[in-house]
């Protein structure tokens, strides 16, 4: 029995039309009129939209970070995604010290098996580099990973220094694997860090003072230069400021194959947010630890710059950097030290709504934009080309049915997150995403979740 989807309007990251969409086995088969046939299954569209399910390639579920692990796991964040409109994640691996990539991918397996709700796969974040694990790379693409990421911050846990650095990129680009870049320079924001807490700043908002934009842009800057003279390709993740965003935009316009993307969060909030006022009572001045991720939260200059930046695909990406930590239970292990606590913030539910809120209904772009920095860009540059990210036949039939005119009141009390509070609380958007489906299954049904768990799928991405 096939399933025909009649009567809505079908967006891609080029075109809107009015169509039938009929699914067979999973994967879109025909678009046109006058599909259905006797014995199919119909779902009538009318007046509603079609947008291929979000990629979000940049997530951190049930991770382990700063002394604690992100809230959600991969149950409570794929629930939580597909309420909003999301349907792949790639998710970080990371290595722990002393141990192979491939036991590190064994763990995060481990973390997804009999849970997902939603289609997901991994990067390989590289922590602890040896002649073994430098090897491994080549070997990634065999086991369905075609991107690893590196740390040029967080010194004495997740950082790594340039030499390092210069081999991932080598090796990486000889086995067809793209490299990802958290760019901060880490070691001048060490000396910073404990220069600020020496001086007894320990408030939330010192988080950002101590991890300026020059940083940021320092270590793009370094990051692009090694790429560029290997030839290597490179994806600057959670870009946000106008200092990294020059460097991208210069580098592309050389022609090299620098990427970047930044995260919705990026567009909403100023280092100003670090320095909230709170009504929880014993932590009123402690509100600002919500906001403490990394890089930090910059200044409304900064936002303008990124928004220019994704109207111009200098900025190719949104995505999330979604790790949420609880805010009563998790981020007080910071309450006396800023620099304890656990950096992160939640929003793969969010993501989709409130960039189409701000983005879309905003003026900013068009929902053809929309669909490219939230699907279609995302499936190109992570080897889900032709599989994921687009509505069009021979792709996976995920697809999400929107209603422009409804609106919804973004509110912890409705999120589906495992986290006690929502950075975009009392926030109104107008346009939601109420029916989903990964591959062609029904997970999200008006406002119910349908899904079984586990039926969701690990990717085996092609190499780059």
């Amino acid at each position: 029995m096939s399933t025909v989807i009649k009567n809505g309007t079908v967006v891609t990251a080029s075109d809107i039309f009015k169509a039938d969409v009929k699914i067979d086995q999973g994967k879109v088969s025909a678009i046109g009129n006058g599909l259905a046939e006797k014995g199919d299954k119909v779902i009538d569209a009318r007046g509603k939209y079609l947008l291929p399910g979000g990629i979000d390639v940049h997530t951190h579920l049930d991770m382990p970070f700063g002394g604690t692990v992100s809230s959600d796991d991969f149950y409570t964040g794929h629930v939580a995604a597909a309420f909003g409109g999301t349907t792949t994640h790639l998710d970080f691996c990371i290595q722990q010290k002393g141990t192979s990539l491939k036991d590190s991918l064994k763990i995060w397996h481990g973390k997804a098996d009999g849970k997902a709700v939603i289609d997901y796969g991994f990067h390989v974040a590289i922590t602890d580099l040896n002649d073994k694990v430098l090897k491994e790379i080549s070997t990634l693409p065999g086991q369905g990973v075609s991107s690893i990421k590196v740390f040029l911050a967080y010194k004495g846990a997740l950082q790594i220094d340039d030499t390092t650095m210069f081999k991932c990129l080598q090796q990486a680009r000889d086995a067809g694997v793209l490299t990802m870049v958290h760019a901060e320079n880490g070691d001048a924001i060490d000396i910073l860090v404990k220069e600020a807490v020496a001086k007894g700043n320990l408030a939330p908002k010192f988080h950002a003072l101590t991890r300026p934009p020059q940083l940021e842009g320092e270590a793009t800057g370094r990051a692009i230069a090694m790429a560029e003279v290997l030839g290597a390709p490179l994806y600057v993740v959670h870009l946000t400021c106008n200092d990294a965003l020059v460097r991208v935009r210069e580098a592309r316009s050389r022609g090299s194959r620098i990427y970047a993307e930044t995260c919705t969060q990026y567009f909403f909030f100023t280092k100003d947010d670090l320095a909230r006022k709170g009504k929880t009572k014993g932590l009123e001045a402690f509100e600002g630890a919500k906001w403490v991720c990394s890089p930090p939260f910059r200044t409304e200059k900064d936002q303008e710059a990124l928004w220019q930046g994704v109207r111009d695909d200098d900025l190719s990406v949104v995505s999330t950097d979604h790790c949420p930590f609880n805010f009563k239970k998790q981020k007080t292990l910071g309450l006396k030290n800023f620099a304890a606590i656990p950096n992160g913030c939640p929003g793969i539910e969010d993501r989709m709504m409130v960039l189409h809120q701000a983005g879309v209904r905003g003026g900013r772009f068009d929902l053809q934009r929309f669909v490219a920095l939230t699907a279609t860009n995302p499936a190109k540059l992570f080897g889900l080309d032709g599989v994921k990210g687009s509505i069009a036949v021979g792709y996976d039939a995920d697809i999400a049915l929107w209603d422009m005119n409804r609106k919804h009141t973004i509110s912890v009390a409705k999120s589906h997150s495992a986290i006690d509070y929502n950075l975009y609380e009392g926030m109104k958007v107008q346009g939601v995403p109420v029916t989903v489906m990964v591959r062609g299954e029904t997970v999200v049904d008006n406002g119910k979740l349908v899904a079984k768990k586990g039926s969701g799928q690990f990717l085996r991405r092609s190499k780059i």
